[in-house]
């Protein structure tokens, strides 16, 4: 007869589905068929519902399943702690290999025994000793399901374990020695360290099939329904928590690897998720030629690497870095590079390509994946604003990295339309909007954010509408800007500002205005905030400061005189003139405004005033300022 075969006229099978027992030295002997007989009779008892109807000996039988195959693991567990463990300790108290080495291989395992073996299997013992009684594993699995989470430990140790018995087997004769004789004895059932090793980390997903398949088979009006679902969402949650543990682990190590060979710290932020690798191409902007890049994608930025000579192992070197924050992904034609697409950010502007469609098309899948998913996350951020809205690619100029034209798509400027020759008209690069132009067009410089502020060649177009954005933010809102920066070069500067400057009464010309903390302090004038030259240097030490309360023109006007030289300055704002005035009159004394906090306090609104001691003169609350450079300088 078949095993497991049902005798004609009987409901029950005549087989145990577990035919091997473990004895007390955590040895497993193959028993007899008669031997199995009596070991099935003896765990079942006279408990047994032999007469019960066919559900209820459904669920007997998986409830007793549970038990053989509980027995059996904790006898694997029994062979891992009081074997290979002990064996290995011993000898590497002898001075063979490190104590470290077994107990990064067995992590927990002692732990995961004692619970086994000491808790989880008497009382499964007991409840099927008992079943005729009190019919039900809710009770029993709900009191230990939680205690299932130190699984965690041990699987997201298990990688490096495996790498651990793999390199010290080859390394070590004595370690190898012990780890053949235990596995030569008949304990081992012929079977590896490694094999043994594994069953923990299938042992948690075992408990939630048998129970999810005990509940199928439970009626729902039982007593143990609702306990036994409550225990497979606590067993549930405990193989996600293991399966977590086993991602992050990976995750880690794939992120160390990477560091590693590009030494960049961001990549091993605890925020930063690796996406996706891989060789492109690079297209060049100026002409067609490529040049190799190793790519690597994350949730929040994307790496852009070549290879460098190293000798223990590959090294790259990061070329460029892109936020996925405003980065946009995009096919592209191009004639001379099949399969090519453009990733295009706030700090650069890149074009690629592939290898093949397939590639090109699942970098693209990859990159928009990241950039939905980081939108999503940030959707609160991107309320629509209140101000009326400004074409998009005016907004974005200098904002984001451009895309550059190609030197060989064009013959004559974008701007002047006049021919490119190799002497006298060459090929230039606006750095905001990326178009070709000749050297008359792209004679000014302005601060592009997405290049840190740092001053960028652009054309005449882009510097208008660079120049003027700032203006015509201020008066759009009807409000001042009071400018407080620090050059550069110097760190001198206490206030700054565009003003109206005349020698006489008939003419105006606009000039920026800076006041430098220096002994004694001065006022320069410069015809841009670019330039680094001014066009005059008034000492202010000794100077007379009028406030005109008329109108010169219909201008708001103040005075600065020295000998017999007077310098008129108009304001576009009551309160912009008597901040000037304030801070003048302070630094006509020999005194340097700003020096001191108390000549000069912080808003609430990020502006700075001169305080009541001068002259009761201050900068309206109602005005709003831009605070250029650090604050802390100017204090």
């Amino acid at each position: 007869m078949i095993d497991g075969e049902k005798i004609k006229g009987c409901d029950t099978k005549i087989f145990s589905p577990w035919n091997e027992s473990a004895s007390e030295d955590g040895r497993i002997h193959t028993k007899s068929g008669s031997e199995q007989q009596q070991q099935k009779r003896k765990e079942s008892g006279p408990d047994e519902p032999k007469n019960e109807n066919d559900s209820e000996q459904k669920l007997y039988k998986i409830a007793n399943e549970l038990l053989q195959t509980e027995r059996a693991y904790v006898a694997r567990l029994h062979l891992l702690e009081k074997v290979f463990c002990l064996r290995l300790t011993e000898e590497a108290g002898r001075g063979s290999f490190p104590p470290e080495v077994v107990k990064n291989i067995f992590s927990n395992i002692s732990s995961i025994y004692s619970f086994h073996s000491q808790f989880l299997l008497p009382d499964l013992e007991n409840c099927i000793s008992h079943w005729r009684d009190s019919p039900g594993l809710g009770n029993v699995l709900c009191k230990h399901a939680p205690f299932l989470r130190m699984y965690a430990d041990y699987i997201r140790n298990y990688d490096q374990a495996m790498e651990l018995v793999r390199t010290w087997t080859e390394r070590c004769a004595a370690f190898r020695n012990i780890i053949q004789d235990i596995q030569s004895q008949e304990v081992c059932d012929k079977l590896t360290l490694q094999h043994h090793m594994l069953e923990p980390v299938q042992r948690v997903p075992r408990y939630e099939m048998l129970l999810r398949d005990y509940l199928k088979k439970l009626p729902e009006d039982n007593p143990d329904y609702k306990i036994a679902q409550k225990t497979l969402q606590t067993i549930s949650l405990a193989a996600t928590h293991s399966n977590s543990a086993i991602h992050k682990a990976e995750s880690l190590k794939q992120l160390l690897e990477i560091y590693e060979m590009v030494g960049e710290e961001e990549v091993i932020n605890p925020t930063s998720e690796f996406l996706r690798e891989g060789r492109l191409l690079k297209l060049a902007a100026r002409n067609t030629s490529s040049m190799e890049r190793h790519l690597f994608l994350f949730n929040n930025f994307l790496l852009c690497c070549t290879p460098k000579f190293s000798l223990v192992g590959q090294r790259l070197t990061v070329r460029c870095r892109i936020g996925v924050d405003g980065m946009t992904v995009k096919q592209t034609s191009n004639e001379d590079h099949a399969y090519s697409f453009q990733v295009s950010g706030k700090e650069k502007t890149l074009e690629l390509q592939a290898s093949s469609e397939q590639d090109r098309d699942e970098w693209i899948k990859a990159i928009q994946k990241a950039i939905d998913v980081f939108q999503k996350k940030n959707k609160t951020f991107k309320l629509a604003s209140k101000e009326p809205k400004i074409d998009e690619p005016v907004e974005e100029l200098g904002r984001r990295a451009p895309r550059w034209i190609r030197d060989n798509e064009v013959t004559v400027c974008m701007k002047c339309q006049e021919p490119f020759n190799a002497l006298t008209r060459r090929r230039h690069h606006c750095r905001a909007c990326g178009c070709v132009v000749c050297w008359k067009c792209s004679d000014n410089k302005v601060p592009l954010e997405y290049d840190g502020n740092k001053l960028n060649k652009v054309c005449k177009s882009c510097y208008t509408i660079l120049i003027g954005r700032r203006g015509e933010k201020v008066d759009g809102k009807r409000r001042r800007t009071l400018e407080l920066e620090t050059s550069p070069e110097s760190g001198e500067s206490v206030m700054s500002g565009f003003l109206l400057h005349s020698d006489n009464p008939q003419t105006w010309n606009q000039v920026w205005c800076t006041m430098i903390r220096t002994e004694p302090p001065s006022l320069c004038l410069y015809t841009t905030p670019q330039d680094v030259k001014p066009v005059a240097c008034i000492p202010l030490l000794g100077c007379s400061v009028k406030d005109s309360s008329t109108e010169r023109q219909g201008r708001l006007c103040f005075c600065l005189s020295q000998s017999e030289t007077t310098h008129t300055f108009s304001c576009e704002s009551l309160d912009l003139k008597q901040s000037w005035v304030a801070a003048l009159k302070v630094a006509v004394t020999g005194e340097v405004p700003g020096r001191t906090p108390s000549r000069y306090d912080s808003t609430t609104n990020g502006s700075r005033r001169v305080n009541d001691d001068v002259n009761d003169e201050r900068v309206s609350s109602d005005e709003e300022f831009a605070i250029i450079g650090s604050v802390a300088s100017h204090s």
